[in-house]
């Protein structure tokens, strides 16, 4: 398969020494039937690149690579496919750049005049004469890798484990009613930061108040449409787990970007059903051991929009809390 695939730390802080982290994306269009590129022109450096920029405290890079095209060119993406991370010396330490496609079709960019002075689309020839570091072709060339293949266009489905909730023995109402804890509450918070790089239309939870109140900021933020699930609960996914394989397998028909919030227990039976939608090399991929995610830890499949139902790339972060 073509489209490079990474799995991703959950957001990267930096320290003395550490490596400059930094992150952006190769916005692209189709036109006249033609694959387009966006260049930015950078005048304090005198250099064409990507957009891209170094995090913020307490971001994680996919949030990072949205937040920066915004403000260098003005363009509010959505992340798709992960293209190759590049790595390269600046003053006394390593400064890695991790890249997203973004595609950015009946958007106009506008420059911020101060970063960034230009902004071109070009092909992806006149892109490899233009670019002035050499290490931004390899995220070019995934991406064009990605074109022909027919692995660019595609939506995300997105699985979280519901951020921290109170412990099961200081609880003695049902289960389902088991709220989320003070961090919990504050994990929800940055689990809405986290999915806004994806932007999904669509949320599927288990109705279980723990579960509800992971994604209801996000839902909130975003006026995205909230289905409730009963066989994603736990209780239900022990006693019929056909029931829960089939709700997951539903999300694929709709071909729209979807989120799913459930419980530990539940993600081995949510994991197969999306392993059963990608090659053997992706599947090793996902989390296979016990907790499988953290609390408030996603996983963000790529689904192709041509090739119906076929995941084409994996990755894992987890969304800061504090």
């Amino acid at each position: 398969m073509a489209t490079p695939t990474k799995v991703a730390p959950a957001g990267t802080t930096q320290g003395s020494g550490a490596a400059v982290v930094a992150a952006g994306t190769l916005c692209w269009r189709i036109e006249k039937g033609e694959l387009e590129l966006l260049i930015i022109h950078r005048p304090r450096y005198r250099d064409w690149s990507w957009p891209k920029g170094k995090l913020d405290p307490g971001e994680t890079t996919p949030e990072c690579a949205v937040r920066e095209t915004f403000e260098e060119v003005g363009l509010s993406v959505k992340l798709g496919i992960p293209l190759a991370s590049i790595t390269y010396p600046v003053s006394s330490r390593d400064k890695v750049v991790h890249y997203w496609a973004a595609r950015a079709e009946r958007l106009v960019p506008a420059p911020d005049g101060k970063e960034v002075d230009r902004a071109e689309w070009v092909s992806p020839e006149k892109a490899r004469e233009l670019l002035s570091n050499p290490s931004d072709i390899e995220p070019l060339d995934a991406l064009v890798e990605a074109h022909r293949a027919k692995d660019l266009q595609t939506w995300p489905l997105i699985v979280v484990r519901h951020a921290k909730a109170k412990p099961r023995s200081s609880w003695s109402r049902a289960e389902g009613e088991r709220p989320l804890a003070a961090t919990g509450r504050r994990q929800a918070v940055a689990v809405s930061r986290l999915l806004q790089a994806w932007n999904p239309e669509r949320v599927v939870s288990s109705p279980w108040v723990r579960c509800v109140q992971t994604i209801s900021p996000y839902v909130h933020q975003r006026s995205a449409k909230l289905k409730l699930v009963d066989a994603l609960t736990e209780h239900d996914a022990a006693r019929k787990p056909g029931r829960a394989r089939n709700a997951v397998e539903r999300v694929f028909d709709k071909r729209r970007p979807v989120a799913i919030c459930t419980h530990r227990p539940v993600l081995p039976l949510v994991f197969s059903v999306l392993g059963s939608h990608m090659t053997s090399r992706l599947r090793k991929l996902l989390p296979a051991d016990d907790p499988y995610l953290a609390p408030g830890e996603a996983v963000i499949c790529q689904v192709s929009s041509i090739n119906a139902g076929r995941i084409v790339s994996v990755e894992q972060f987890r969304a800061y809390d504090d």
